[in-house]
């Protein structure tokens, strides 16, 4: 209700909430002999419903990992969020999550700043699960694909949402090609 229920022409929807949570958790399954601490990245935090989702994931599997959500938006900067928590005045994305605190601090890591700047900073090795779903435009999205790609293992995934030829044909253009380019097998959920 607070991170996804907004106002928008569009119909509302969580499915890729739970569709998130579902995959993450599959894949957490599939590697819980191997692996018991993942590292996560994150694209286009928003409000942090996806973030919340993962992390919920996470704590459900009673899997160790960290989740590096990137946005330009500051965490600790008040805002209205185009949600039912702007009738208390502008807050921070902090706050919006504060419900939330055990999932945020025991999993998220928030950052702002621009992914393609914000990506070279941090000393991942491995990236198990990513969820890419910031800029919508071709060459931020190769450049975060390339960044991901590099440092996963096959089995490990690339989530993404918005797949959709009318809204967003500059992205699935990039998923297209760097699934092809990346030797990634592409599954469509509609």
């Amino acid at each position: 209700l607070y991170t996804q229920v907004v106002i928008k022409s569009s119909k509302l929807s969580i499915d890729h909430g739970q569709l998130l949570y579902v995959h993450l958790r599959e894949y957490l399954d599939t590697i819980s002999n191997e692996i018991k601490s993942v590292s996560i990245l994150e694209t286009g935090t928003a409000r942090g419903f996806s973030s919340l989702c993962m992390a919920k994931a996470l704590d459900d599997n009673n899997f160790y990992g960290k989740i590096i959500t990137i946005d330009l938006i500051p965490h600790n900067k008040k805002f209205y969020w185009n949600c039912i928590k702007d009738l208390d005045g502008k807050i921070t994305r902090k706050d919006l999550l504060s419900t939330w605190h055990d999932l945020t601090e025991k999993y998220l890591i928030f950052v702002q700043g621009n992914t393609k700047v914000q990506l070279s900073k941090f000393n991942l090795d491995r990236i198990h699960f990513a969820f890419l779903d910031g800029a919508h435009s071709y060459n931020d999205l190769k450049i975060e694909f390339q960044h991901v790609n590099a440092r996963q293992l096959k089995g490990d995934i690339i989530f993404l949402d918005d797949y959709n030829i009318k809204f967003f044909p500059d992205l699935v253009n990039a998923i297209d090609k760097c699934c092809e380019e990346f030797n990634y097998k592409k599954k469509i959920i509609d």
